[in-house]
């Protein structure tokens, strides 16, 4: 089951490592995660938006204003910043969007200086790609990007006019019909007036060819909102084609961030964002009275500020926007990233503490109290919960459980005290504990949090 990664058409297209960046990386592991869990052979497949149009205005920008020694200094930044001031160039100057044009045009006919250029661009990419992964805890089966597809977008182009299905439009531009009525009322653009080939011809080549390679039962694209009519208009085009297993295709949007900002201003970079919640997380914690003694800060705050992002972006609607606040995400209380975390590490150091003083066996007579009782039937829901969550695809279910489970977990932890308590009453309590830390670590893995032990 393909779960597979698709970011382009945009300034992040280039500069990878930005923060919507991380929502893609997020759903699309906790799919995987997900699926794996419910017995799934998944295969997690990162596909590039590494060739198209935006790459021909970038090349166009750095020729005219990009520097070797700021790309070497500081790339991303330095490229993002060239990207930028091209696309306000091209706004108002055709003498630029022709430039973009021709540098993709020798892009696709293997121009070798244009091709060195952009593998420049890509590689640099890539090398901030696996820093982010690593810190993300997000691993990958195979790495593919449109580029891969250019030949065998050539050979659908041909398998469609072989068909009959591809037309011209009074301006020369290559379509397939998507109109009910055959009059090109709607249709999808399939390659340029030129010649060069459009990011749609490149995913029906890319879902051919996954198909042909995997044989997949479902295939699960993950794209921000912004890209909804695309993949209509991909599964048309490939069911028009006639391949009937265009119905196991599912494409999951989400929304946009809005009011995000670190201290280094208003343009957000992925690897900021996470260095801006591992910062303040360490400041909360060096802050708080209850901060135990820890053998690598840096770890733990990394960790509690990634889980924060995470439960920020996950617990409601995948495909509504959401405005961003960090005193709100970083709260050690409500429902919140922090919270869970702070939750299982409370319960690890309840087990650490009590764990060689239990030598008796378990007796569920004695969890009759209802703080008990709230608990054990509300771990008995958590496949009920998986159930729903793989049905919809949406995370929310399994953030409102956990944060329910945290707060009951807490209650309980208030009440029912293991410490000097009868031997049968102490051993089903702490058993009750360990139980509901071994629920709360499972399902914030498949959110991709990492729980932590101590903090």
């Amino acid at each position: 089951m393909p779960c597979d990664q698709i970011k382009r058409n945009s300034t992040r297209a280039v500069v990878i490592n930005s923060l919507r960046q991380m929502e893609v990386q997020d759903i699309c592991n906790f799919i995987a995660n997900l699926k794996q869990a419910l017995g799934n052979d998944v295969i997690r497949i990162n596909y590039l938006g590494d060739w198209g149009m935006q790459f021909g205005l970038l090349g166009a920008g750095f020729q005219l204003f990009g520097s070797e020694v700021k790309l070497k200094t500081n790339p991303l930044q330095h490229l993002f910043d060239v990207y930028v001031e091209v696309n306000k160039m091209a706004e108002n100057s055709e003498d630029i969007q022709k430039a973009a044009q021709v540098f993709f045009k020798k892009l696709e006919g293997g121009d070798e200086q244009t091709l060195s250029m952009w593998e420049q661009f890509r590689s640099i990419s890539i090398e901030e790609y696996e820093k982010i992964y690593q810190r993300l805890g997000v691993h990958f089966d195979d790495y593919s990007g449109e580029s891969m597809y250019q030949e065998k977008a050539q050979e659908v182009l041909c398998l469609l006019d072989q068909k009959g299905l591809l037309k011209k439009t009074k301006q020369g531009t290559g379509v397939v019909d998507l109109s009910p009525n055959g009059d090109l009322s709607v249709y999808a653009k399939i390659v340029r007036c030129d010649g060069t080939s459009l990011y749609l011809t490149r995913d029906v080549a890319a879902a051919i060819d996954r198909m042909k390679k995997y044989d997949f039962d479902q295939m699960i694209y993950v794209t921000d909102k912004e890209q909804c009519t695309h993949f209509q208009q991909l599964f048309e085009v490939l069911k028009i084609m006639g391949y009937n297993w265009t119905e196991r295709c599912q494409h999951v949007p989400f929304g946009l961030v809005k009011g995000m900002k670190t201290r280094k201003g208003d343009v957000v970079f992925l690897e900021d964002v996470l260095n801006e919640a591992r910062l303040r997380m360490l400041q909360n914690m060096a802050a708080s009275k209850t901060t135990k003694e820890l053998e690598d800060p840096e770890d733990t705050a990394e960790k509690v500020g990634v889980a924060a992002l995470i439960i920020q972006d996950f617990k409601g609607p995948l495909l509504s926007d959401y405005e961003f606040d960090w005193d709100r995400v970083l709260q050690s209380q409500g429902d919140t990233g922090v919270f869970l975390q702070y939750t299982h590490a409370r319960l690890c150091s309840l087990q650490r503490t009590c764990e060689d003083d239990l030598q008796t066996q378990f007796n569920p007579a004695y969890l009759q109290d209802p703080q008990a009782i709230a608990l054990l039937q509300h771990l008995l829901r958590y496949d009920e919960v998986l159930h729903q969550v793989s049905e919809d695809l949406q995370p929310k279910h399994l953030v409102n459980y956990l944060v329910m489970l945290s707060r009951l977990a807490s209650i309980a932890h208030r009440t029912l005290h293991v410490k000097g308590n009868l031997p049968q009453r102490a051993t089903a309590r702490f058993l009750l504990f360990k139980g509901t830390s071994s629920v709360l670590a499972s399902g914030m893995k498949l959110l991709g949090i990492t729980p932590v032990e101590k903090m």
